[in-house]
């Protein structure tokens, strides 16, 4: 039978110089003959039929484009299939290079404990190099899971920064940490780019909680008297160590919360004592 028309054309950019597409063959694909795809492209408004030469880049159907783009100007794409019954032709998708910029994942992730606290760990990374000399911005995402389950939990709102803080873990558990990269705002271009791939996993482990084994959840008036007797504690520290309100940050809190861990582990060790 004669081809049907290709479907679902996809591309992206790596480097605002070259272009790759994939498509999908019609619902039937190739039946008994052999079937030719051809890319085919031109400038929206003006220009000639150019074809694509680098087929089978990304996957049985696609093609690379590997220079010559210009930028700022749409680009008319489509993709014809033939044999020897006939010519099928996709329907044309009309983009902007600029627009469907993508990047390597990100580099050298660093996934540490965050000094003795049981329930968090720092990721850091570095941004894909191969848009430095680019005027863009990126936003990031995290995707994380603990050793033992497939289920990734994903951070979104980690924005332009190349660090984040992971919150509310599982004491002595190991983690596995991965980050994608989206670039966007390039030469003013109104839309995000596409999502990078996901970066090589990388694992750490949350410090292992001081708690003695077996011991019984307070309850509930308990709790509050917990709690009231820790804020206490908090704010006789902080009039110790903090100089006006300025100094009351996050990282003031953290130092607090390890001699806080520390002062159980103390008592706790001296409970055992004969």
């Amino acid at each position: 039978v004669p081809p049907e028309k290709p479907v679902n054309i996809t591309c992206w950019s790596k480097n605002m110089k070259d272009l790759t597409c994939k498509w999908a063959p019609g619902t039937e694909g190739e039946t008994f003959l052999h079937t030719n795809y051809t890319l085919k492209y031109k400038l929206r408004w003006y220009g000639r039929d150019n074809t694509c030469q680098e087929y089978h880049t990304a996957g049985p159907y696609s093609c690379h484009i590997p220079k010559d783009l210009a930028l700022f100007t749409p680009y008319e794409i489509w993709v014809e299939a033939s044999n020897r019954l006939g010519v099928a032709v996709s329907d044309v998708i009309m983009l902007d290079i600029l627009d469907v910029v993508t990047t390597d994942p990100p580099l050298d992730v660093h996934v540490s404990r965050v000094g003795d606290l049981e329930d968090q760990l720092s990721v850091r990374w570095s941004s894909p190099p191969a848009l430095k000399d680019f005027l863009f911005q990126a936003k990031y995402q995290i995707q994380y899971r603990v050793e033992d389950s497939s289920e990734w939990k994903v951070v979104d709102d980690v924005g332009n920064q190349t660090s984040c803080r992971l919150a509310g873990l599982r004491p002595g558990t190991v983690y596995f940490v991965q980050v994608r990269c989206n670039p966007f705002g390039i030469y003013g271009s109104k839309k995000a780019g596409i999502w990078s791939d996901w970066s090589n996993p990388t694992a750490a482990s949350t410090p292992r909680s001081e708690r003695v084994a077996g011991g019984c959840e307070a309850k509930g008036g308990e709790q509050n008297t917990t709690l009231r007797r820790e804020l206490k504690q908090f704010f006789g520290w902080v009039k110790k160590h903090a100089y006006g309100c300025s100094n009351l940050g996050i990282k003031l809190y953290d130092q607090w919360r390890v001699w806080l861990q520390k002062s159980h582990k103390t008592r706790n060790q001296v409970g055992k004592e004969p």
